[in-house]
């Protein structure tokens, strides 16, 4: 796996970039549609009296424009980054990647690997009703928890980075949901037994058809 192995996507950030996008991406548009609708009664009536519309000035016609624009532009980036969020195994450690974050962990800091449904770990009658909103379509899921000896960096920056719901509780750990969360424990449970069969990460050297010969020989 020295060119990594597969990237699981990790749904839970992109689960929640994508409840921003949508809103953000329909305000720019209503902007822009009224600004359009405004400039069409303008043109359609003559007497600005018959106008349906009050005509904003030059200043606010401005501002409107402006801020419709950067809030579908902030939109799709979102709509973009949010693809590019996934954990992804090597040889010695794995990687978690964001649009904002990359951060290589370990194999020797896991302390175990547990797996639990998001409802179990996140209990929807002690969360607000904000936070069981917006976690609702993950909480049937299976997360994998993997637990950590000790966080890389501070958990600080860890929670400045990722959303809180990366985390249960205080101990140094990251809660991930993925699309196969069986394969994923797979390939972690076996990254870890082959790291601690050769921690060196090299191939181990092997008897060459031609070494084989001369121990042959010389026993003869």
């Amino acid at each position: 796996m020295a060119r990594g192995g597969r990237r699981y996507p990790l749904l839970l950030y992109r689960h929640l970039l994508g409840r921003w996008w949508t809103p953000i991406f329909t305000m720019g548009l209503v902007l822009l549609l009224y600004i359009g609708a405004v400039w069409g009664a303008a043109w359609i009536f003559s007497d600005p009296a018959e106008n349906p519309f009050p005509q904003p000035d030059l200043f606010q016609t401005t501002i409107f424009l402006v801020v419709g624009f950067l809030a579908i532009g902030f939109s799709l980036f979102l709509l973009t980054i949010r693809n590019f969020a996934y954990v992804q195994m090597f040889n010695d450690h794995f990687r978690i990647v964001t649009p904002f974050l990359r951060l290589n962990i370990a194999y020797k800091r896991i302390h175990r690997v547990t797996s639990a449904e998001m409802s179990s770990l996140f209990p929807p009658k002690k969360l607000s009703g904000h936070q069981r909103e917006m976690l609702e379509p993950l909480l049937g899921r299976t997360a994998n928890v993997v637990y950590l000896t000790k966080y890389p960096i501070s958990r600080f920056w860890l929670r400045f980075f990722l959303s809180p719901f990366f985390f249960h509780d205080k101990t140094p750990h990251f809660v991930f949901v993925v699309d196969d969360w069986m394969r994923f424990s797979t390939e972690l449970d076996s990254a870890q037994v082959s790291r601690r069969v050769n921690p060196t990460g090299r191939a181990k050297p092997s008897l060459t058809p031609g070494l084989l010969d001369d121990l042959n020989r010389k026993l003869k």
